[in-house]
C-alpha cells in the first residue's frame, strides 16, 4: 500500500500518464539500505542520493517489505483501491486517466496528478520470462531470414537491396546473398546458394512467420507456401516455422543479421549487386568462419562446420528450376512490360498473351512451348530493350513504321521534340522531314545537347530543324569545339564517292598518228 509521503508529492498535473523510469541496481540496493537498516525516511533518501521522493516510495513499494515509522493515515483512494486492483489485474495497460474518469463515477474526489502516482504503485509489473538454452545436433537445424540493407540505384530505378541470410544452428556457418526484392523466386535461390555453398542440406530449415513460407496460421493450424513445400519435398528437409511472437526460437539467424550489419556491411563500398555478393562470398569463408563459435569458444566457426559438413543431407542429382513466371498482354505495339522495362517480341505477336520467364541474367518471352523472344535483363527502369530483327521485321512489313520508330527514339532522347513536332504540326509542315533531321542532329550532338537546343528553339517559337541546327552551332562555337563528324553521309554524297575507272589515252595518241599521216 502507498503512504501519503510516497504518493503525494511531484506531480506534474497533466491528464497523461508519466513514464517510469528504471534505475541502476546499485541505486535499487541502496534506498533499500538505508530505509530498512539506517531507518532514514523517504526525504531523506531522496535528498541524499539526489532522486526524487516518489522514485524511492516506488522502489519501497515493489521491494514488498513492511513499512518502517508511524502508522499511515487513512487515505481518501483507500475504499477505492480494492476496484483498482481489480481493474488492474483485467486490464493492467488501462491508463491512469482512464481509471480516474471510472472512480470519479463512483465518488473519488482526490486530484489526478496524485491518483496517477499512486496508481503507479499498484500497476502490476510484468513478469520476466526465463527461457532455455536451445541446442541442436550437427546438421540438424538452419535458421534463416530476410534482413532489408537501404535501396540501390541501378540507372534510374531505385530498388530495395534485400538480404538472405541462412546460418547453421550448431556450427554457426552463416550464408549471406543480397537481392534487389523478396520474391519467392530469390527466396528459393537462397536455399539454393547456401546447399550450394554447404555442400549438404540441413534436416530443419527454421523460418519466421513469412509470406513466402506462411500463407495463413490459425494458432497451430498452419497452411504453407504451396511453392516452399514442393522446394523442400524435392530437397527432403522439413520446413519448420516458429511460434507466433517468438522470436528467441530463431535466436541464431537474428544475431546473425546483426553481425552482418557491423561486421560486413557498415561503410562497405561496392560497384553493383556482382561485386557486392563476391565480397559476401569472402567475408562468409573468411572473416565470418574465423570468428570464435558460440558454443564452443576454443575452436572457430570453420573448425565446427567441418565437423558438421558430413551430417548434412547430400544434394539431389537434379536441382529444383526456379524461374519466376509472368504472364503479360502485348498491347498494338511489339513490346511487353516486365519489371518496369519494355522488351521487343515479333510484330506476329500482338493483341496475345504471352509468359515471361525470368532469371537473374535473362529473360524469354514464350507461347506453350515456343520461346517467342530471348533478352538480357535490365534492372533499369524506362528501357526499351530491343531486339534489331524484330523492328526490322515490321520495317520490312509496314513501311509506315520507320518514321514512327524514329518518332519514339527521338522523343525518348530529347523530350522536348515531341512539342516541336506538335507546333510543327499546327503550322502544316513536313513532320518526316523534321524527324529526318532531328535524328541526324541526335547522331551528331548527342541527346542532352540537342533537347537543349530544341527547348531554346521553342522558346524563340521557331519550331524548325534549322532553328535547332543555329542553336546547336552556336552553343559549339562558345565552348570552342570542333565541327562534329557525320557518321553516315547522305545517299547522293556517297554517290559522288564512287570509284570512277579513267578512260585509256591510247585512243588519243592514234587518233593522232593519223594525223600526221595526211599529206
Amino acid at each position: 500500500m502507498c503512504g501519503k509521503a510516497s504518493c503525494g508529492a511531484g506531480s506534474t498535473g497533466t491528464d497523461e500518464e508519466d513514464p517510469i523510469m528504471t534505475i541502476p541496481p546499485e541505486l535499487e540496493a541502496q534506498i533499500l539500505r538505508y530505509y530498512h537498516v539506517e531507518k532514514w525516511r523517504i526525504g531523506t533518501i531522496a535528498r541524499q542520493l539526489r532522486v526524487h521522493p516518489e522514485t524511492v516510495a516506488r522502489v519501497l513499494a515493489q521491494a514488498g517489505l513492511p513499512r518502517i515509522g508511524p502508522p499511515q493515515r487513512r487515505l481518501k483512494i483507500d475504499p477505492y483501491l480494492p476496484f483498482i486492483r481489480e481493474m488492474l489485474a483485467k486490464f493492467p495497460t488501462l491508463t491512469a486517466s482512464r481509471l480516474h474518469a471510472m472512480v470519479w463515477e463512483r465518488g473519488y474526489r482526490g486530484g489526478k496528478s496524485r491518483f496517477r502516482a499512486i496508481i503507479a504503485c499498484h500497476r502490476p509489473r510484468p513478469k520476466a520470462e526465463a527461457y532455455l538454452r536451445l541446442r541442436t545436433l550437427p546438421g540438424e537445424q538452419a535458421q534463416c531470414d530476410w534482413a532489408h540493407f537501404d535501396h540501390i540505384m541501378i540507372g534510374r530505378a531505385r530498388r530495395p537491396l534485400m538480404a538472405f541470410v541462412m546460418v547453421l544452428s550448431f556450427s554457426r556457418q552463416i550464408f549471406l546473398r543480397f537481392f534487389l526484392d523478396a520474391r519467392m523466386e530469390n527466396f528459393l535461390r537462397g536455399h539454393l546458394g547456401a546447399f550450394a555453398a554447404w555442400n549438404g542440406i540441413p534436416r530443419i530449415v527454421l523460418y519466421d512467420n513469412l509470406r513466402s513460407a506462411v500463407l495463413e496460421r490459425h494458432g497451430d493450424a498452419i497452411r504453407f507456401n504451396p511453392v516452399l513445400l514442393e522446394f523442400a519435398g524435392h530437397y527432403r528437409y522439413e520446413p519448420r516455422p516458429v511460434a507466433v511472437a517468438r522470436g528467441n526460437e530463431k535466436g541464431r539467424v537474428e544475431r546473425s543479421i546483426r553481425y552482418v550489419r557491423d561486421a560486413f556491411f557498415a561503410a562497405r563500398a561496392f560497384a553493383d549487386l556482382d561485386d557486392l555478393n563476391a565480397q559476401a562470398d569472402a567475408w562468409c569463408r573468411g572473416q565470418a568462419a574465423d570468428r570464435r563459435c558460440p558454443e564452443d569458444q576454443t575452436r572457430s566457426v570453420a573448425e565446427v562446420f567441418a565437423e558438421e559438413a558430413p551430417m548434412l543431407l547430400k544434394q539431389p542429382d537434379n536441382p529444383y528450376p526456379v524461374v519466376e513466371r509472368v504472364a503479360v498482354k502485348v498491347g498494338k505495339t511489339p513490346y511487353v512490360r516486365f519489371d518496369l522495362n519494355e522488351y521487343t517480341v515479333p510484330h506476329t505477336h500482338v493483341q496475345r498473351t504471352l509468359t515471361v520467364l525470368a532469371d537473374p541474367d535473362r529473360l524469354r518471352i514464350v507461347e506453350g512451348q515456343a520461346i517467342v523472344a530471348s533478352h538480357p535483363r535490365s534492372y533499369d527502369k524506362g528501357e526499351q530493350i530491343e531486339d534489331p530483327a524484330h523492328l526490322q521485321a515490321l520495317v520490312d512489313w509496314k513501311r509506315q513504321a520507320r518514321r514512327h520508330r524514329a518518332t519514339d527514339r527521338l522523343t525518348q532522347a530529347a523530350p522536348a521534340s515531341r512539342t516541336l513536332l506538335v507546333r510543327a504540326a499546327e503550322r502544316g509542315s513536313n513532320l518526316g522531314s523534321i524527324t529526318a533531321s532531328l535524328v541526324q542532329l541526335l547522331e551528331r550532338y548527342g541527346a542532352s545537347q540537342l533537347d537543349a537546343a530544341i527547348r531554346e528553339a521553342l522558346e524563340r517559337d521557331v519550331p524548325h530543324p534549322n532553328a535547332v541546327r543555329l542553336a546547336l552551332e552556336r552553343r559549339r562555337d562558345d565552348l570552342r569545339q570542333a565541327p562534329p563528324v557525320a557518321l553516315t553521309l547522305p545517299a547522293h554524297v556517297r554517290a559522288r564517292d564512287k570509284t570512277v575507272q579513267p578512260h585509256s589515252l591510247e585512243t588519243y595518241d592514234q587518233l593522232k598518228k593519223v594525223g600526221h599521216e595526211k599529206p
